[in-house]
């Protein structure tokens, strides 16, 4: 492999079968901690960046605050893994990870600031011969319209002096079976020395790279992952809404459409969606897709029905309360069952939850969450006012007189039977008390 290249390619290639090349990951958050940890454990060293401090403090402290990364992982990684808020480090670097946001403004549009923001600090301390991957999901084109030219703003030039490539994140918080290290990786470099570049590192960090042929396609295979899932989940969503019409319960349909062993795959309703990929990617391709003059009906539809899903399970809150008590939403208190967007993790990113709080609260309802996974609600760039609003203590549940219970996410570690001890109406969106074998008295499927 080492022979087809010549120059700054061929002595970072060597470099990297030698796992010498000192690798940078910006951004340590539920991309790049776990990320960095692996590499680490590959053999590389690696240097953490930041700009958020209490990170720091956090790893100083050999503390993990990613579920995916233990403090077993983090001490066995000690003598290969550092980490630091000052991006001068960066000229020290042979290669450089960016894990950085892209979520969507509030127009609903790509917002891409964290992305060029760092790009821009790479490109002031950057040496020649460095190679430079993006991981964060965005539209196809990002990596050679927007990052590229960034790079280059200081006089160096791709392809010569530093090579460019695309990996875009496939993890999935919570998933005990796939982890970084065992998740297959796409590459994709500008070039041919970037894409062997690319491959090479990837390959030795990860038991699996898998090179497409450019950093668009590569782009594209993320997106087109996520609206796979978003359009599907759409489908089962509207699905539900029919079936109950008909009075056909859709998690028993799912479960017998599952059992056939070729052309169906199972997905699962809910109260919205959740997680940084889902509610988010399908935006980036319409918009990109607006360029082109190529309309997306299919997708922008789905959106539309998952966007919706909140609204539904407000609907179905009241609609309890008012055929247990008499009474609406107004002047009620409702316990929220799980706030993270998923069950068994901490993870807030586009919580659904917090739309259904947020809604509940509008029309004049308190809200108390429970939640064993997050104690306290982090900050938030939509849900600013609810930050650091606690999780209420369980032990106070049976005292508190609660009107209803609405279970958004369905955490293993819920005590269900108890909630329906309560006696009060629970509105189910998870299918968690039936699930569990637990009498469906009080219980409406939402």
């Amino acid at each position: 492999m080492t022979s087809n290249l010549a120059g700054p390619a061929q002595t970072l290639m060597h470099a990297i079968e030698e796992r010498t090349a000192r690798i940078g990951v910006i951004g340590l958050g539920y991309v790049g901690l776990p990320l960095a940890v692996t590499a680490a454990k590959a053999g590389f060293p690696v240097t953490g960046f930041d700009v958020d401090a209490s990170k720091m403090a956090r790893l100083d402290a050999k503390e993990s605050y990613i579920e995916a990364v233990s403090e077993a992982d983090l001490a066995t990684v000690t003598d290969q893994f550092s980490w630091t808020t000052d991006f001068a480090n960066l000229a020290d670097m042979d290669a450089i990870l960016i894990c950085v946001p892209t979520p969507l403004t509030r127009q609903r549009e790509p917002d891409l600031s964290f992305v060029e923001k760092t790009a821009h600090t790479i490109a002031q301390h950057m040496t020649p011969g460095t190679l430079v991957a993006l991981e964060s999901t965005t539209w196809p084109g990002t990596t050679k319209e927007v990052l590229t030219p960034i790079l280059e703003s200081l006089g160096q030039k791709a392809g010569t002096d530093f090579f460019v490539g695309f990996s875009p994140e496939r993890e999935d918080p919570g998933n005990a079976t796939y982890r970084t290290k065992t998740i297959p990786k796409i590459v994709a470099g500008d070039g041919e020395d970037a894409g062997a570049l690319m491959e090479a590192l990837y390959d030795a960090i990860v038991e699996t790279a898998v090179r497409v042929r450019d950093t668009a396609t590569a782009e594209a295979v993320k997106i087109t992952e996520n609206i796979f899932r978003s359009v599907n989940i759409a489908l089962v969503n509207e699905l539900k809404i029919i079936y109950e019409a008909m009075d056909i319960d859709v998690w028993d349909v799912v479960a017998g459409a599952a059992t056939k062993p070729f052309g169906y795959m199972p997905f699962y309703p809910g109260p919205g969606l959740g997680g940084h990929c889902i509610p988010i990617d399908p935006f980036y391709l319409t918009w990109r897709a607006r360029e082109f003059e190529v309309p997306t009906r299919f997708i922008e539809l789905a959106g539309e029905i998952n966007t919706a899903m909140p609204h539904r399970v407000v609907d179905r809150l009241r609609a309890a309360l008012d055929a247990s008590t008499g009474r609406g939403l107004n002047g009620a208190k409702i316990l929220l069952v799980g706030i993270a967007y998923k069950k068994n993790i901490s993870d807030m990113r586009e919580s659904p939850s917090m739309r259904l709080m947020q809604l509940i609260e509008e029309v004049g309802a308190t809200v108390e969450f429970l939640d064993p996974h997050v104690p306290t609600l982090p900050p938030m760039r939509e849900y600013g006012q609810y930050q650091s609003r606690a999780a209420f203590d369980p032990q106070d549940v049976a005292q508190a007189g609660f009107d209803a219970v609405l279970i958004a996410t369905d955490h293993d570690a819920i005590d269900y039977a108890a909630l329906l001890d309560l006696g009060c109406p629970v509105v189910d969106t998870r299918n968690a008390i039936a699930a569990r074998g637990l009498p469906m008295t009080h219980v409406t499927k939402a």
